[in-house]
């Protein structure tokens, strides 16, 4: 699914305009990335949690040039579901 079809989905169902549905779509993910960039961790109760994880330092290797490479210590953002988010995703797919 992509997003002009979540826009499609949440229009019909609520009744809101596509346009409206689009600029809350869009500012619910800007929101986020800003905090996250900024270090903020969300926490959407049932859903689950955008966070930022620390990965340590260390050696890669090009391996067209054989050079060992330092890749410093850096934050990647990542996504942790809820429980109950992943029992539901789960229950969906015993079922079929």
């Amino acid at each position: 699914m992509r997003k002009s079809d979540l826009v499609n989905n949440i229009s019909e169902k609520t009744g809101i305009p596509k346009v409206d549905v689009l600029v809350t779509i869009e500012s619910l993910l800007k929101e986020i990335k800003n905090n996250l960039s900024q270090g903020d961790n969300i926490y959407i109760r049932g859903f689950g949690s955008f966070i930022t994880k620390k990965r340590a330092a260390k050696i890669g290797r090009n391996i067209k040039k054989n050079v060992a490479v330092h890749i410093p210590e850096h934050f990647i953002p990542a996504f942790k579901p809820s429980k109950e988010f992943v029992n539901e995703v789960k229950d969906n797919f015993k079922s079929n």
